[in-house]
């Protein structure tokens, strides 16, 4: 496991104290200023151990694949303007880490690093990808383990080759009534046992060497407001079943609900947080099959404004798991609105749109059965079962 420590190490460690995690969603910028899209929330974001989705690659090597949707690649400065910014620890386990071949993801591995970004959930082959890393502040070791079931072919890393730690899913189609032939069928998804089962091995593993463990999750139902998928919840369980603290899921570029599982917190999506708009990456994008098929599953994108994507998909925030001695001790979330530029932003309980996200966190949340609660506490929603 790799260890970064902000204390010495483990013979003389500081006394355990307290800590802020701090989880945002899908992170890309590509702009002439790229600094700018972190200005409405940098200061929140440097107040504790800060841990986003890294949505592309870092370089300026490599050809597009043949099977990227959306060829995703933002210039080196952004590594360093990640770390200004605030982010200690990133994911590099989704569907776009390849889209641009092997250069560019070594690329990534290395400009992250030499940022002092320690990247998880992707490597140079599988038990790199799946390698917990852990980094210690306040003398609290947290580990972060990542993992992908959006792949496309190629994607995932393998023995011998470089990608992206898989959490593959299996889709089965159950049809309602058995008697009817040719009637709409129930989708059924569930877990890939091998996959789910490497991912419990690391937890445990994780568990023995670290106070608190944090898991990633690239995962779920892109642009549909509300909807989870089977696998989400039987996977999700698991890992906190054993020995997770709380798990962090990304890529449907929507928040989704959140549920506490035996008091641990299972964030299904965070949504965006500071990404691009679609087209900024590649303006042909717009007139492409897969594209059109992304605006079908969600009626309110603007495909001529500068911010097309559907208006719910600006409801976004930063999960703040509070740490006391140690231990889990609240589950918290600062919420914050994406404007125009792309750009969030942190909202003052004053705000009209702090009320907004509460209520859209509720809305959510309970149109999939969960009863977690949310009470404003100042600027912040306090998370409880």
């Amino acid at each position: 496991m790799a260890v970064r420590a902000s204390g010495c190490d483990r013979c003389c460690r500081p006394v355990i104290g307290d800590l802020d995690i701090l989880g945002v969603g899908d992170i890309g910028a590509r702009r002439a200023d790229l600094g700018s899209i972190f200005r409405g929330c940098r200061e929140t974001l440097r107040g504790g151990l800060t841990f986003g989705q890294l949505e592309t690659t870092v370089s300026d090597r490599g050809a597009k694949v043949p099977n990227a949707k959306l060829a995703m690649r933002a210039p080196l400065g952004l590594a360093p303007v990640l770390r200004d910014a605030g982010f200690d620890v990133m994911s590099f386990a989704g569907n776009h880490c390849l889209d641009w071949g092997y250069d560019a993801f070594d690329d990534t591995l290395a400009h992250m690093a030499a940022a002092d970004i320690t990247l998880c959930g992707a490597g140079r082959d599988l038990a790199s990808a799946l390698e917990p890393v852990i980094l210690e502040r306040n003398g609290v070791r947290v580990a972060f383990i990542a993992a992908s079931a959006i792949l496309p072919e190629g994607y995932a890393a393998e023995a011998d080759r470089p990608g992206c730690a898989p959490l593959r899913a299996h889709t089965l189609y159950e049809q309602i009534e058995h008697d009817q032939p040719g009637t709409p069928a129930r989708i059924r998804t569930a877990p890939h046992g091998g996959d789910l089962q490497a991912l419990i091995d690391m937890v445990r593993t994780a568990r023995a060497a670290a106070e608190i463990v944090i898991v990633s999750l690239h995962w779920g139902i892109h642009m549909v407001k509300g909807e989870l998928a089977d696998y989400q919840r039987r996977a999700g369980h698991a890992l906190i079943d054993a020995g997770a603290d709380g798990i962090f899921g990304h890529h449907p570029h929507i928040m989704k609900g959140i549920e506490l599982h035996r008091g641990r917190p299972i964030f299904y999506s965070l949504g965006n947080f500071a990404i691009e708009q679609p087209h900024v990456w590649d303006p042909a994008i717009v007139r492409s099959a897969s594209f059109r098929h992304l605006v079908s599953l969600n009626s309110s994108w603007s495909p001529d404004n500068a911010y097309m994507l559907p208006e719910e998909t600006r409801i976004t925030g930063v999960a703040r798991l509070v740490v006391r001695e140690g231990r889990l001790a609240e589950v918290r979330f600062l919420p914050a609105w994406i404007e125009d530029d792309s750009a969030p932003v942190m909202l003052a309980a004053a705000d009209p749109r702090f009320e907004r996200v509460r209520a859209y966190l509720e809305e959510v949340t309970a149109s999939e059965g969960l009863s977690t609660r949310f009470h404003a506490d100042g600027d912040e929603l306090v998370i409880r079962a």
